[in-house]
This record gives structure tokens, C-alpha cells and sequence, in this order.
């Protein structure tokens, strides 16, 4: 359990408070406007009404005792460099920040934030992936090369083992687990039979996974 910071309860700020409790932390939800923080009291530990480029009530919400802090302001990005930068300021361990472009990412790299995240793009990337094949179903980045994909079974594989169809000698792809009706079995072998009703999870280069389970 982490003990978050969350600055700015937009969309994506409401959200990402509502899957962060869901997950066990401990949340204190900031904004500027009082109907978002109503809103997002029964998903969060506090909250509180307040300027974030305010560097009293900043250092009011004892910024070195969070785990991380999260700037999640969307549309005022001047507010949200000015937060980051008093965040790391006043002793900030781990910050991060939303940007809506790379251009912003740059700027608050430079000015306080330890990791930038772009919900609208990292989405876009997702969508692509999943909805232009018959066979992948979700993804997890690792890096620029590798990640961890969930796909289907291709229909010309069900019935044979992981050894038959070898796609690690093909593609260079392990598969690191499979998912039966909800159960995740890891204890793959190339003896493991697959089926129409189980998913994979397979680890391996971007290019090299799409290519084996394109259209």
C-alpha cells in the first residue's frame, strides 16, 4: 500500500483515483474546483479544495510524507509545470505528470517531474494493437522493444502442444503462461495442449508478436 497524492480530478484524475483505491492505497485527491472533490470523496482517503500552484498550501499537505505525488491537470498546462517544479521543490520522492504532448513531456522533465505519462496516446497505441488483429486481446510495454501480450488461440492451433507449433525457434516468443477460465497456469511446457477456450500470455519483441498473430 502507497500513500498517493493526486493533483487534479478531472477525467482522467477521478478515474485513475477510483482504480488507485481499488487497488489499496491511501489517497489524498486535490483540485481547485469543489464539485470534483465532492465527487471524489467516497473513492479517496481525503480531500481537499486548493490552488496547487500555491506554494503555502502545497507545503500545508506535507508533500515528503507521499510516496509519489501524481499531477493530473488536464488543460492548463502552465498550472501543471508550476505544480510539478513546487512539487520536487518541496521534497516531492517520486513525481509524475500528465502531458497531452511530447513537447510538455520535455518541459516537465526539465522541471521537477521524474516520469511523464500521456493517457491519450498510451490508449491510442493500445487501440491500434488490439483492434487491428483477431488474436491479441491486451498488451503490457516493457520497453520500446519488448512486451507482454494476451492473445487467442489462432483456430489452427488448437489441439496442438506449445512444441508443435514452436513459435519460440519461429519468432523468438515465449509462452510464459495460459489462462483457462480465469485461472493463470505459468507451468507451460512444450507438452502443454492448447485449447479454443484459453488465452496466452506471450512475451516477446513488438514487431515479432504482431507478425505471428497478425490478421
Amino acid at each position: 500500500m502507497k500513500s498517493i497524492l493526486l493533483i487534479g480530478l478531472n477525467n482522467f484524475g477521478f478515474m485513475l483515483a477510483k482504480n488507485l483505491r481499488d487497488l489499496g492505497h491511501q489517497i489524498m485527491a486535490v483540485d481547485r474546483e469543489e464539485n470534483r472533490v465532492n465527487a471524489v470523496l467516497p473513492f479517496v482517503t481525503d480531500a481537499q479544495i486548493g490552488d496547487s500552484t500555491n506554494e503555502l498550501f502545497l507545503k500545508s499537505l506535507g508533500i515528503n510524507n507521499y510516496d509519489m505525488c501524481i499531477v493530473a491537470i488536464g488543460g492548463d498546462f502552465q498550472s501543471s509545470l508550476e505544480t510539478t517544479s513546487l512539487l520536487k521543490e518541496l521534497g516531492g520522492k517520486l513525481v509524475i505528470s500528465r502531458a497531452d504532448r511530447e513537447v510538455q513531456a520535455k518541459f516537465l522533465l526539465r522541471n521537477g517531474a521524474d516520469q511523464v505519462i500521456n493517457p491519450e496516446k498510451q490508449v491510442a497505441e493500445w487501440a491500434a494493437i488490439r483492434y487491428a488483429s483477431d488474436h491479441i486481446l491486451d498488451f503490457i510495454k516493457l520497453d520500446d522493444k519488448y512486451a507482454i501480450f494476451e492473445v487467442a488461440v489462432p483456430e489452427n492451433w488448437v489441439g496442438k502442444t506449445v512444441g508443435h507449433i514452436d513459435i519460440r525457434k519461429k519468432y523468438g516468443i515465449n509462452i510464459v503462461a495460459v489462462n483457462e477460465n480465469g485461472v493463470m497456469n505459468h507451468s507451460v511446457t512444450t507438452e502443454t495442449v492448447l485449447h479454443s477456450n484459453v488465452t496466452m500470455l506471450v512475451l516477446g519483441e513488438h514487431k515479432a508478436i504482431q507478425k505471428c498473430f497478425r490478421t
